[in-house]
Order: C-alpha cells, then sequence, then structure tokens
C-alpha cells in the first residue's frame, strides 16, 4: 500500500509541471468549477506507470472547459459525446479526456464507474500544489489495488453499460489481477445484456485483451461466467462435438487449448522451432498480430459441427471441408464486430490453410514430399508462413489423442524449417530475378488470349523452375506449347 501511496506522490509532482494542466487549473478556477484526476490515470500513477493520456472529472461545463483549454494550448477540441457531456483536448502529443460528473457529487461519480481500481481520484488543485494532496478512495480500490484485485463498484454498473463485463477481463488480462467471486458472479447474471453492446466498442476491448501475454486463461474465465459465448455466440456449436482419436478434448475445449499452446510457443519459439523461430519475433511485431493469431487458434475449427461425419469405426470422425466453413462463420462473426478488411482477411487467411501443414506430414515423413507440394504451402501461406506453422504447432500440442503419433511436433518443426529454407532459398531469390515467361510472352509469342489459362501456364512454369525442371527462356516456352 505504501509503494502505491509514494507512486501516487511522485507521479502527481510529475504532473504539476505539465503546461495543459496548468492552463486547464486557471481556466476551472476562473469558472468556478472543481476538476479531478480520475479512473485509469490515478490507477496507473499508483502502479508507477506513465500516464500519458489523462481522465478528468469536471464539476460543471465540461465541453466549454474543454474547448477553453483547447483555445489556450492551440490545441485540437474533439466532441466525443454532447449527451453524455464529454470532450477530448489534444495538444503536443498529450490527450486529456474531460467528462462531467454523472452524479451531482463527485463520491456520486465514482459510485457510477466500473471496478474501484477506477474510482479513484486526485483534486487538480492539489496536484498544482494548491494544497495538500490526498487520494479520494471512496470504496477502497487502492486496497484492491495491491491486492491485483477486480472488483465491481456496484453489479447494476454492468447494467448500466454491458462493456464493463468485458473491461474487467480486460483488465485482468493486461495487468495479471484476478476478478473477486462477487465480482464474477455480478458477471454471469448480467451476461445476457452483452449483445446490447456495438461491434465497435466490443472490437476495440477485445484487441487489448488478446494481445496480452495471458489471454488464453483469460478466455476459459470468460466460459466459466457464461461471457465468452456472449461475445462469441459462434462457439456455442462447438461444446460437446466430439473429435476423432488424434484429440482427446471436445471442438471447443480443444480450441481453448490451442490458444493456450500458442502463447506457449510465441513466448519460447525456440523451444518448438529451428529457424523459423528468429521469424516469428518478427512477424509479430505489430502488436495486433498475436491477437489475430489467438482468433485464428479460437476459431480455426468453428467449422467441424456443421461438417462432422462418422466413418465405420465408431471412434473415427470426419470433417471434411472445416476450414472453409469456418472461413464463413468467422467473417460473420467479424462483420458484426467491425474488424477491418485487413484483419479479417489475416485470420481468415490461416483459418483457410490450417489442416495444410498436417496434410502434407505423412509424405514428408517418409521423405517423399515434392517440392511442388512444398513450394505450393509456402507459397499459399506468405506473408503468414510463420503464423501458420506456430497455430500448427499449437493445434497439435492441443490434441493428444491415442492416436497421434508421438513424434508429431518434431516432424511439424523440420517441416517448417523446410518451408522456411524453400522461401528463402528458392522462392525469394527466384522472385528477385526477371520472369522467364510472362503474359505479355503468352500473347506474343504464343497468340493467346488474357484468362485463367494465363494463371495456369505461368504458375505451372514457376513451379518448374522450383523444381530445377527448367532454367531458361526457351525452356519455359517448351514447357508452355506443351500444356497447350
Amino acid at each position: 500500500m505504501q509503494t502505491l501511496k509514494d507512486n501516487i506522490l511522485q507521479g502527481a509532482a510529475n504532473l504539476a509541471s505539465r503546461r495543459s494542466l496548468q492552463v486547464l487549473g486557471e481556466l476551472a478556477g476562473a469558472r468556478g468549477v472543481k476538476v479531478y484526476l480520475v479512473g485509469g490515470t490515478v490507477r496507473e500513477l499508483a502502479l508507477g506507470r506513465a500516464a500519458p493520456d489523462l481522465d478528468l472529472a469536471v464539476s460543471a461545463q465540461a465541453l466549454d472547459l474543454a474547448r477553453d483549454l483547447a483555445a489556450g494550448l492551440k490545441g485540437t477540441f474533439v466532441l466525443l459525446d454532447e449527451k453524455e457531456r464529454t470532450a477530448r483536448v489534444v495538444w503536443q502529443g498529450e490527450i486529456l479526456d474531460l467528462a462531467e460528473f454523472r452524479a451531482p457529487t463527485l463520491k456520486g461519480d465514482l459510485q457510477a464507474r466500473d471496478f474501484t481500481i477506477n474510482a479513484l481520484a486526485l483534486d487538480l488543485e492539489a496536484v498544482l500544489g494548491e494544497r495538500p494532496l490526498e487520494l479520494i478512495d471512496p470504496w477502497g480500490g487502492l486496497e484492491d489495488l495491491a491486492q491485483g484485485l477486480i472488483r465491481v463498484v456496484r453489479p447494476q454498473n454492468f447494467q448500466e453499460d454491458p462493456l464493463r463485463l468485458l473491461r474487467a477481463y480486460r483488465f485482468a488480462a493486461t495487468h495479471g489481477f484476478s476478478l473477486t467471486p462477487e465480482t464474477g458472479a455480478a458477471i454471469s447474471f448480467y451476461a445476457p445484456e452483452f449483445p446490447r453492446v456495438a461491434g465497435e466498442r466490443v472490437h476495440q476491448e477485445l484487441f487489448i485483451l488478446l494481445a496480452a501475454p495471458r489471454a488464453a486463461a483469460i478466455l476459459g474465465d470468460m466460459d466459466r461466467t457464461g461471457l465468452l459465448t456472449r461475445v462469441f455466440p459462434e462457439c456455442i456449436d462447438m461444446k460437446g462435438v466430439e473429435q476423432n482419436g488424434f484429440h482427446h478434448l471436445d471442438v471447443f475445449h480443444h480450441s481453448l487449448k490451442t490458444v493456450v499452446y500458442l502463447e506457449k510457443v510465441l513466448t519460447d519459439p525456440q523451444k518448438y522451432f529451428g529457424t523459423l523461430a528468429g521469424e516469428l519475433p518478427h512477424y509479430l511485431r505489430p502488436p495486433l498480430q498475436a491477437a489475430l493469431l489467438k482468433l485464428a487458434a479460437l476459431f480455426h475449427d468453428v467449422g467441424k459441427p456443421q461438417v462432422q461425419g462418422r466413418r465405420a469405426s465408431p471412434d473415427r470422425y470426419t470433417f471434411y471441408y472445416h476450414e472453409r466453413v469456418g472461413v464463413e462463420i468467422f467473417t460473420a462473426a467479424a462483420l458484426r464486430l467491425r474488424f477491418s478488411q485487413a484483419e479479417t482477411k489475416t485470420v481468415t487467411h490461416l483459418i483457410s490453410l490450417h489442416m495444410r501443414p498436417f496434410l502434407l506430414l505423412p509424405t514428408f515423413r517418409e521423405g517423399e514430399l515434392t517440392t511442388r507440394a512444398l513450394g505450393r504451402l509456402v507459397r499459399a501461406a506468405r506473408p503468414h508462413l510463420p503464423g501458420l506453422f506456430a497455430l500448427a504447432m499449437a493445434d497439435s500440442l492441443a490434441g493428444q489423442g491415442p492416436q497421434k503419433p508421438a513424434d508429431a511436433e518434431a516432424v511439424l518443426a523440420e517441416l517448417a524449417d523446410a518451408a522456411y529454407r524453400f522461401l528463402k532459398d528458392r522462392l525469394e531469390p527466384q522472385e528477385q530475378r526477371p520472369r522467364l515467361l510472362t503474359g505479355h510472352d503468352l500473347i506474343k509469342l504464343l497468340g493467346l488470349t488474357p484468362g485463367p489459362r494465363f494463371r495456369e501456364i505461368l504458375t505451372a512454369v514457376e513451379e518448374a523452375q522450383w523444381e530445377g525442371a527448367i532454367h531458361t527462356r526457351q525452356e519455359a516456352l517448351d514447357l508452355a506449347r506443351s500444356l497447350l
């Protein structure tokens, strides 16, 4: 506790020198209104973290005060919600969000907030040194912060804004905190309210949660309170769907376990891969990439319930083309949650290809995998080759059925290295050289008209180069003529 208090004192002292807060204090004093630093700003100060974005509660006239502040700083005023009386001022990289009290008093405003760790406040006048600094903490938020607990201020606050149900787990993921039993029970009770939340708001919280290193455990917690299937109703049909002898879990729990193992693979790729391990950190450089990979892991088998079949053996199930159905299901979910086209494309790309490495394993194990087949996998997977094999490794680790080969992960790692070597030794060098044959050649020299046949011929030439079957332009032309 004392460390948190010391952090607040030090953080407040650092903030006191900010020109933006000094101007705000002068404007608030002239208007006779009170301003408080609240919520995430105070929480992060207590944790000893920087607070570049400031959350401020204003007793009255918040919008006018924000306009005056923007004008005084020569910054930018952004109206966030006129009805809720919230606005943003952007100035020299700083973001100040001003919101009018949601109750007649500060205590009432804090009571309307989501969690006790966010129901903390500091008087701006005290921050600026005009009076002794005291933490305003009517709901015991500092104690919960010290213990790493997420406690809802009032259960009915979930009903007022059901997005807070997801925010509870977001904070658990990003801060390593635990929900109190009462908060978990309240989430279970109010989970049916969640579909009221706009997709755009869910999208933002969801990606912050999934980007956190311990998101997999949080997804399991969300399922236990019934929230996960409110966020992703597509998961409901996966529950109870049995699989074949390569798996020991139903489709839903296998998918959750795949996310668990994916986080292990991403945290320590050297444990699972050879040369490909060095590529994963580069692949994951955009923070969004890890979240998209986890979505692909959660949804990779979502199409199985719709295509489940059974062979003659009672314990042998089939799920032909489940990846195609999975792409359709995820695309609908992404549309509902307002994913960007690029985000949707990445996840569907991984879902559509997630079976390809496994389909190549038998021939690769026997040393009979052709260069052409390997090249087709690499070409299809780009630019997500590292992500595809990370997903495949997690998928394999999550399946521990009796029919699974003991060396499955070892062989998969060898295939990943072979694919990476093909990319670096053959495909990329070939792409850097002029093509042996172009579409213009097909028109001018072979008299063809543009159409689907173009791509077939050019692809066949490219693949013949991979295999070393042709090396010259004339050989490429001869091959094209033979295909005609």
